[in-house]
Parts: C-alpha cells; sequence; structure tokens
C-alpha cells in the first residue's frame, strides 16, 4: 500500500479509462486502495477529484446501503449511516459523501444511494418500492447511459450485478418482501420494499472469477493499475447486455453452484423435518380433522403440505405450485417458514411454555431470536387473547419482519422475574406455495368454485371445517355424470393462496360463473349467508333462496359484512367473480363475533359438530342444485293457461296459497326470468317453483 497518493494519479486513471465531461458515474471504492486513511481533507479532494473528471454537466453516485429494513430498523434519509461491505469500504468517504450539502439520498432503506450532480435529483427521486428490477436507480442508470467505476474494488462486488440478475430471473435469487418505517423530513411512514436476495444455501454465491473474466475478457471494460489495486470503468448498457447474455446461456453463470433445483437445495440446507400422515380411503368428516388439525399448517410449511397430501387421497387433486418470490398481481409469495424449536423460560432454566406443546405458541412466520430479554421486552413480544384468559392466541406476521410468541393471558399475569429467556429457533427458506384443485367436469366449461383455507395451525372451525365439508360436496359431485356447470374445489392458504391461483391462472376467470368460500362450519350457530359483491347474481338469488328453505334460522347479509375471506380476492376489481361466502358465525353485533374460540387454541374437535358439518355439506349440495337446475323458462304458451286441459289443478279453496303460487308463477314465464328470479319474486322456495316448471315442460308449454 502507498504511503501518499497523488490525485493526479487518479485523474490520469480517470481520463484512461474514457471519463469524460457529462458522465454519470456510480463508482464503487476503497480508499485502502489508495493508500488515504479517509479524512475530511482526503474525502474532500477525492471528491473533487472525481466532480472535475465528470465536469459540471457530469453526476457522481455513491452506495451508501444501509440495510436498514433487513435488520427490523428505521431508515432515516438523512441520519441512517452507511454500512460497510465488499461494494466499498470506505465509509469515511461514503459517510462524507451523503452528509455534502449538495448530496441528494435516494429513500431506499435497503440499497440507499447517494448523488451530487445535474442528474442526481432525476435518478434517485420518486423510486418504486424496490431496490433492484424495473424502473430502480440501476434501470435509471442504463437509461442515462451511465458507467459503473470501481476504484480498488473488485469488479464482482458491483451490486449492479443482481438487478441484471432479477431481470434474467436466474433459479438462485428470489424477491422479498421487507416492511418498516422511512423517515424523511416529517413523521416515519410504514412501508414495504422489496429487495432481491440469494438463496440462504452456498451454492447461491459469486462466482468472482468467472464474472471478473467475463467483464475482462469483453473488451468492454477499461482499466488500468491504481495504487495497490486497479481503476475500471463500463457502460452500465454493455455490462447489462454482457451478463444477461451469459445468464440466458446458462441462468447460474454468475453463481457458485453447482446448479440445482433451488426447493431441494433448500429442504437439504435447512432439514425440513417432514410429517407422514395417512388417512383411510373415503375418510369421514371427524377422521380427516383428527388427522390435521395439530398440523402446524402455516401458508407455505411442511405442516400445510403434508396435509394437502393427505386430502389427495381422498379426491383427485393437481396441485398447483408457485415459488417464493413469484409476482402475483401486487403480492409476492413468501418464503418457507418452519420452527424447530422454541420456548420461554426463566433463567434458571424452568420452561414456561414451548412450541412442541401447541405450535400456536409462536408467532407465524417469526423471526428466529436466543437471548436474555427484560419483562419490557418480553411483554413487547408476548401476545395473548382479547377474549379468552386461558387460551394461547393464534398471531401471525407473514410480511412484518419480528419475533413473537403467544400464551394465556393467565400465564402472562403470573410473569414477574425482572429477566426471561427466548428461544426460537426458526428458519427462512425457499420453497412453494400450494394450491390443491379438485375438478368435477360438467357439460361446459362455465364453472362453479368452491373455496376453503387449509392453513391456520392446529385450529377446527377455522377453516378445516371447510375443507373436509368440501371434500365431501367434491366427492359426491365427482360420482355424478349429469352435471351441468364444471366445479372446482379451491384448496389454499388463506388470501395469499388465491391471489396466486388467480392470477396465474387468468384465462379460467372468465368462465367462473360463481362460487361459495366455505368456512367456520362445524360451530353449532345458523348458518350465516354473505352475498357476492354485486349481490344480485343468479347465484345469490339460488343460495339465497336454498338457505331459507333448508335452514330456517339461517341468515343473509350484504357483501363485507358478515366475514372477510377469501371470497374478497374473487370479487376484486378487474376479476369480479361472484363468489358469496358461507359460514356458521355469529352476528358483527355479538360480543363474541365472529365465535368465542376464533383464532386460539380452544376452536378444537371439541366445539366442532359432525351434524352441523353434515348439515352445512347437504345445504351446499342443496345450492348446487340449484344452481344447476336454474335455467330461463321460456313459454310456449299464449294467454293464460286454460289448466284444466292439461289436467294442472291446485284447488283454489284447500289449497289457496298453492294455487295463487300456480298462476304467479306462470304469469311470470315469459322468457326473461330464471327460476330462481321467479322463485324470489313470488316469494316461495326454488325447489316449489321448480316442481312448477316441470310440469308445465312435461305439459308441452314450456322450454
Amino acid at each position: 500500500m502507498k504511503e501518499h497518493f497523488s490525485l493526479q494519479e487518479l485523474r490520469d486513471a480517470l481520463r484512461i479509462v474514457s471519463v469524460v465531461r457529462g458522465d454519470t458515474l456510480y463508482c464503487h471504492l476503497s480508499l485502502d486502495a489508495l493508500g488515504l486513511l479517509g479524512t475530511i481533507g482526503e474525502s474532500e479532494l477525492l471528491l473533487n477529484c472525481l466532480l472535475d473528471a465528470v465536469g459540471e454537466e457530469g453526476t457522481i453516485l455513491v452506495p451508501t446501503y444501509t440495510f436498514s429494513f433487513c435488520r427490523q430498523e428505521e431508515f432515516n434519509i438523512r441520519e441512517s449511516p452507511t454500512q460497510r461491505g465488499p461494494w466499498s469500504t470506505s465509509i469515511e468517504f461514503l459517510e462524507f459523501f451523503r452528509r455534502h450539502p449538495k448530496a441528494v439520498r435516494s429513500r431506499d432503506p435497503i440499497y440507499s444511494v447517494a448523488g451530487m450532480g445535474p442528474k442526481a435529483e432525476e435518478l434517485l427521486t420518486d423510486l418504486p418500492n424496490t431496490c433492484f428490477g424495473k424502473g430502480s436507480i440501476h434501470d435509471r442508470l442504463v437509461r442515462v447511459n451511465g458507467k459503473i467505476c470501481t476504484i480498488g474494488v473488485g469488479l464482482q462486488n458491483v451490486t449492479f450485478l443482481h438487478h441484471v440478475e432479477e431481470i434474467a430471473g436466474v433459479p438462485f435469487r428470489f424477491k422479498k418482501l421487507y416492511t418498516g418505517y422511512i423517515r424523511g423530513l416529517s413523521l416515519p411512514v410504514k412501508t414495504g420494499w422489496v429487495c432481491s436476495v440469494p438463496l440462504p444455501t452456498q451454492h447461491a454465491s459469486p462466482n468472482r472469477q468467472r464474472i471478473v473474466e467475463l467483464v475482462k475478457s469483453s473488451g468492454k471494460c477499461q482499466s488500468v493499475h491504481l495504487g495497490s489495486g486497479e481503476l475500471t470503468c463500463m457502460a452500465a448498457e454493455d455490462m447489462a447486455g454482457l451478463l444477461s447474455a451469459a445468464l440466458l446461456n446458462d441462468p447460474w453463470y454468475t453463481a457458485e453452484g453447482p446448479a440445482g433445483n433451488p426447493v431441494e437445495l433448500e429442504e437439504t440446507r435447512a432439514h425440513s423435518p417432514g410429517f407422514q400422515l395417512k388417512l383411510p380411503s373415503n375418510a369421514s368428516m371427524p377422521q380427516m380433522i383428527e388427522a390435521l388439525w395439530r398440523l402446524p399448517r402455516d401458508i407455505v410449511s411442511d405442516g400445510y403440505d403434508a396435509a394437502l397430501r393427505a386430502l389427495a387421497e381422498q379426491v383427485p387433486m393437481t396441485t398447483h405450485e408457485f415459488p417464493t418470490g413469484t409476482e402475483c398481481w401486487s403480492w409476492i409469495i413468501p418464503e418457507k417458514w418452519q420452527c424447530n424449536e422454541a420456548y420461554l423460560a426463566t433463567i434458571d432454566g424452568r420452561r414456561l411454555f414451548s412450541y412442541a406443546d401447541n405450535p400456536l405458541h409462536v408467532v407465524s412466520y417469526s423471526l428466529p431470536f436466543e437471548g436474555e430479554v427484560s419483562r419490557k421486552e418480553l411483554f413487547e413480544h408476548l401476545h395473548v387473547h382479547h377474549k379468552i384468559p386461558d387460551a394461547v392466541p393464534f398471531i401471525f406476521k407473514y410480511y412484518e419482519r419480528d419475533w413473537g410468541l403467544c400464551c394465556s393471558k393467565t400465564l402472562k399475569d403470573t410473569l414477574f422475574d425482572d429477566k426471561y429467556k427466548v428461544v426460537i429457533n426458526s428458519d427462512f427458506s425457499f420453497g412453494t406455495l400450494k394450491v390443491g384443485e379438485v375438478i368435477a367436469h360438467g357439460k361446459t366449461d362455465d364453472s362453479i368454485v368452491l373455496c376453503a383455507h387449509l392453513c391456520h395451525p392446529a385450529m377446527v372451525n377455522d377453516d378445516l371445517s371447510g375443507i373436509v365439508v368440501g371434500i365431501k360436496v367434491m366427492q359426491d359431485l365427482l360420482s355424478r355424470r349429469d352435471l351441468r356447470y364444471t366445479y372446482r374445489f379451491i384448496i389454499l392458504p388463506e388470501t395469499i393462496g388465491s391471489v396466486a391461483y388467480l392470477s396465474q391462472n387468468e384465462h379460467l376467470i372468465p368462465k367462473m360463473k360463481g362460487g361459495l368460500f366455505l368456512e367456520m362450519l362445524g360451530l353449532n350457530t345458523p348458518h350465516a349467508l354473505q352475498l357476492s359483491f354485486q349481490g344480485n347474481t343468479e347465484v345469490d338469488l339460488c343460495c339465497s333462496l336454498v338457505l331459507q328453505d333448508q335452514d330456517p334460522f339461517g341468515w343473509t347479509g350484504a357483501y363485507r359484512t358478515i366475514i372477510g375471506n377469501d371470497e374478497r380476492q374473487f370479487n376484486a376489481p378487474g376479476v369480479r367473480v361472484p363468489m358469496l361466502s358461507l359460514s356458521r358465525v355469529l352476528p358483527p353485533t355479538s360480543a363474541d363475533w365472529p365465535y368465542r374460540e376464533y383464532h386460539s387454541s380452544h376452536d378444537t374437535p371439541e366445539v366442532t359438530s359432525v351434524k352441523n358439518l353434515e348439515a352445512s355439506r347437504d345445504l351446499v349440495l342443496g345450492m348446487i342444485e340449484a344452481i344447476e337446475n336454474n335455467r330461463l323458462p321460456i313459454n310456449r304458451f299464449k294467454g293464460e293457461v286454460f289448466c284444466s286441459r292439461f289436467g294442472i289443478h291446485i284447488d283454489p279453496y284447500s289449497n289457496p296459497q298453492g294455487n295463487r303460487a300456480l298462476f304467479n308463477v306462470m304469469d311470470l314465464i315469459d322468457g326473461t326470468h330464471s327460476v330462481a328470479q321467479i322463485a324470489n319474486k313470488c316469494g316461495i322456495s326454488f325447489g316449489a317453483t321448480m316442481d312448477i316448471v316441470n310440469t308445465l315442460h312435461a305439459c308441452g308449454l314450456v322450454d
């Protein structure tokens, strides 16, 4: 290393590698390679040297990465310090640069960049919430014909590489959502930020030698020896083209490798335990519940996968897989999560509760954590059920970066020690979100969708009850050969599963004529039918009429007034499939809405009635029967029908209501009213209306 470095040498070197006035340079640098210590004076001289090279019309960018959201920290645009890394070891200079009164800094809470010059504002403000990819600083650098310059830092360490890898869709990196607070000039604002991250496996490490050899041999990268290292410069567009071509030929080109299936690599690394389940063929609803309810069925997990495999033995099922990081409309598939061990203990080692006792004792998707914490800090991360003192709550933080435990309020109220020991041995890995689909084919491709979610560990009514009812309904439909519609039963993890399925199967949406979400059906309360967004479709009418007929205490509510679940995704803008939901929840005015045991360890088979499950199954089949038979009767008669001629007779004296209904129905058969619409207008059941229509059809009066 040189004791004294001449900045004139740097100026000469920049000129040699064709840095000219007006250039936009993204500089990665090491003061060590220049023999500089990073004093304010040296930093100022270095900055002036760079600015002189590009002139007043040029722009200098430098990395001021903080990884704040990755570290669960607030990102302060003005104050958060730069973190040292292989892309730059010159913290002193970078800190001097970002604090400079003329510098602009991006609001990226992970890979922030500071800039100085006429294009700095344009490049670094109004960025999308993503570190790489379309619209990012790296994408903008290409569009303004920017250059990447390294001073004493290896070419293999420039973060522009990860931008190209994301654009190329390499298999060893995936998109991950981070959330946190960004503070600017005003109060902090909570937001999410997407970052492409490598697989945790060693296979995904950069192949530094191969990257350098590729760039150096291309003839498009200029370099000159400088200090104890070298200075390189290359157009961002050229680097993007070079790396993209290599990755197109070999998607693992920039990684250490060897190439492999990301899921299999991660299963090997994370030592996924797996679960072995075996259900009898044609298992009863209680048998399915007993086998599956205790499993840790988190949204992407081994427990969920094991449950889906077991159900696939009951009905012919297609399993759709959506890899971690896949963009599904505005959503991103999360990582697989598993908890190997977790507990809360006193300082002397006495365990108070553990994940082995009940998976609800750990927040689903909790970050790993191990250490001694104060009682105050523990209580900030310890959750209890807000209604039942002796129940453990179900808490999830799928898209938040935090750790957490859960216990009963009764236990929490006994915690008076100053300190406690927390252990959460959890692991995040690349996996696939799985959606099971069971199809009963009909005469047309027009389909009716049944749906239920399989996630929520160690609980029954929410929503294993909907799953088992759906399985039994599909077993009945699969045995039929006279179906008019095609029926799809979609088994998925809540919300993200619907978004994944719909976004990756948009071609099916126009054929979806309606649907029914099934949930919380084992409870000892009347059925509640929540209508679709439109509220007045044929499916809404059919289901409402059958509910009135089969459950006299059942009740109906408008969209999003009873309960909210995956029917939201089907009814949402851009989709608008009229999906209703059927449940047994209490009215929203009830203090125990939706039901007292909701999201707790008390949601067990003990509060689940087989009789209620069977009644719900029969109700769904009744609704399907109405949907199947809801035709548009077309009159072949004119004027009022001469009933005596056709032997049609309902005595007006002994059955005045039936007689009135007969003529009311006939009055509405004009080719513009469906059976359901006629039944609704006449105030009689769908079945009674259908009986009249069938009678008229048998007499040749109706098509």
